[in-house]
């Protein structure tokens, strides 16, 4: 059983934080919410006290004037400062979410080239929803309501104890058994049983989400009722754990409705005998007014150990938030912003590498020399590392060995943001469902008007957006389906023209399209990329003349190069592919 250590310690940077940021709106919420059964118990016991003093039927209606007043005044004070409070409560919650969902982004961002390769579509799926809407239930239902009963229950056996400290101690056990006992015993109950639902829960998203991505493939294969099969006994398993919490929460609601009415009974008692003593009709009265006094703190009291036995699936989430980058703790990297390089050759330096948990290695001792403005062709078969050099170049991966340099600096030492140096333009650019004009403009988001018409007319754009009904300002829809892959790889390179960053890193981006359409596409790029330089991962020799240098990898090193002129005259297996592409083409 995990312990809750990791909730609200000096370790977890997603909860206890906002303690100290909203600290004023904090007090404030707990102040408002004990005012609201504050009010609403003060209602009951003017009213209890109005009943039973009007009951005896007083000479002049003003000697019930004050508990009339005080009646009207609680019945008006405690709507209000409930509705206070719950705007309060919620303004804080939802300042709370936002914030956590902007670390939350910022953290994934840390590691955003590898986060798709370390969890699966459903995981991000279950840290970007339901785990934000664990945190916020943690101090909607949690939170609140537990420190509110706390004061309460303070403020009850302390007024108790005014008139007979014998009762007080007693209501200082009973409560006790509400709010500390109880929720004990749930958390150890149900630990287990919160656990083993969240975790079928993220497996049930994981296997969603992995069937919604391949839905097509599911119903080609007339295998979809098999999925839903599957799916519907996953789900039944989460389900099963409901109903078993269920069962455990109305036995727990049982007890709780027993020791509450024997404190109700308790407090009749206690008051009867308390109050007879003084001999009058008028200390009688008062016997009302504490009974019913009572039952508005029910409300208070009865949901606190529903809401602390979830502690365990709050500490989870906590736990698995807590895995990701902290993006509050500042690197030297951040600190520094980007420099100008002096030149911006390659070098890759004796790399090897191998991916975790597999025995292939990808690269071994891999050198190779970039020139600036050079235009590099990597080719190889799938699996040869093509795209892991480019990763490695990138500084998204660390090789096992061995140094990749740029303009004389390893990557790893480049102060700044990597946008400052590199651009990528891959197979399938996304496009947000917002207007091109900002689709474009997320390569540089201080870019003038200009400046993105410019990139516009470069990228070979121009025809497009004048057909466009809004020009610019025209909605590309969601991933861009506007626009053919063609247009949407030029609106991808529109982009990476306003980032302006010296080196480019081109990853197939003309698989799918037409022969005509990659070869225009192709001339476009290089054209408009022309100085940069330009890493291009290809899996054929189409538009190979374009590249100053070409490298064949097979076998984690390289298999051949040199230029495509000089391929062509003396290697035979590269007049052998150019052939078959030239004849395709």
């Amino acid at each position: 059983m995990k312990d809750h250590r990791l909730l609200f310690s000096k370790d977890d940077h997603w909860v206890r934080p906002f303690f100290k940021k909203y600290r004023g709106l904090l007090i404030l919420v707990l102040c408002l919410g004990f005012l609201t059964f504050f009010s609403a118990s003060a209602l009951m016991f003017t009213s209890g006290y109005l009943i039973s003093k009007s009951a005896t039927k007083p000479e002049n209606i003003l000697l019930v004037y004050v508990p009339i007043v005080l009646t009207r005044a609680f019945g008006i004070a405690r709507p209000s400062f409930r509705y206070v409070e719950r705007l309060g409560s919620h303004n804080w919650v939802l300042k709370m979410t936002s914030d956590i969902r902007v670390k939350l982004y910022r953290s994934l961002e840390v590691e955003a080239a590898t986060a798709t390769k370390t969890y699966q579509s459903g995981s991000l799926l279950g840290i970007l929803a339901e785990d934000i809407d664990h945190i916020q239930n943690l101090y909607l239902r949690t939170i609140f309501p537990a420190f509110i009963s706390i004061i309460l229950y303070v403020f009850v056996v302390i007024g108790l104890g005014y008139f007979s400290l014998p009762f007080a101690g007693l209501t200082f056990i009973l409560l006790g058994v509400i709010l500390f006992i109880l929720p004990l015993v749930a958390i150890l109950v149900n630990n287990a049983k919160v656990y083993r639902k969240k975790a079928k829960k993220h497996a049930l998203y994981n296997d969603l989400t992995d069937a919604v991505l391949g839905v097509g493939d599911w119903q080609y294969s007339g295998r979809y009722q098999d999925f839903l099969t599957e799916y519907n006994k996953a789900e039944s398993k989460v389900r099963d754990e409901e109903k078993s919490m269920r069962r455990f929460s109305r036995g727990e609601a049982l007890v709780k409705q027993l020791v509450f009415g024997v404190i109700a009974v308790s407090l009749f008692i206690w008051a009867g005998n308390y109050f007879a003593q003084f001999g009058d009709q008028a200390s009688l009265n008062w016997i009302a007014a504490f009974v019913l006094a009572f039952f508005p703190l029910l409300d208070a009291f009865a949901p606190v150990s529903d809401s602390v036995k979830e502690l365990p699936m709050y500490e989870d989430t906590v736990e698995r938030l807590s895995t990701l980058p902290n993006p509050d703790v500042p690197t030297i990297k951040e600190e520094l912003p980007p420099i100008r390089l002096e030149h911006r050759d390659i070098e890759f330096q004796h790399i090897s590498f191998t991916y975790p948990n597999s025995q292939k290695e990808i690269l071994h001792d891999f050198s190779y020399h970039i020139k600036q403005g050079d235009v590099v062709a990597v080719l190889g078969k799938s699996g040869t590392g093509k795209t892991t050099l480019t990763q490695l170049l990138r500084g998204d991966l660390a090789p096992l060995s061995g140094e990749v340099l740029v303009g004389g600096i390893s990557v790893s030492d480049l102060p700044g943001e990597k946008s400052s140096y590199f651009g990528v333009l891959n197979q399938n650019p996304y496009l947000f469902n917002t207007s091109l004009k900002n689709n474009i403009q997320l390569g540089n988001l201080e870019a003038t008007d200009e400046q993105i018409q410019q990139a516009i007319n470069q990228a070979g754009l121009r025809p497009v957006v004048d057909k466009l009904p809004d020009g610019v300002e025209t909605v590309v829809e969601e991933n861009g389906k506007r626009f053919s892959g063609g247009e949407q790889q030029r609106i991808a390179l529109a982009r990476i023209l306003l980032q302006n960053a010296p080196i480019i890193i081109i990853d197939e981006p003309t698989i799918g399209l037409d022969p005509l359409t990659e070869k225009y596409l192709l001339e476009t790029v290089f054209e408009t990329l022309k100085g940069k330089t330009v890493i291009w991962i290809t899996h054929h020799l189409v538009g190979i003349h374009h590249a100053n240098e070409v490298v064949f990898l097979e076998s984690a090193q390289i298999e051949m190069s040199g230029t495509p002129h000089h391929l062509l005259e003396t290697n035979q297996r590269f007049k052998e592919l150019y052939a078959l592409d030239v004849y395709d083409e």
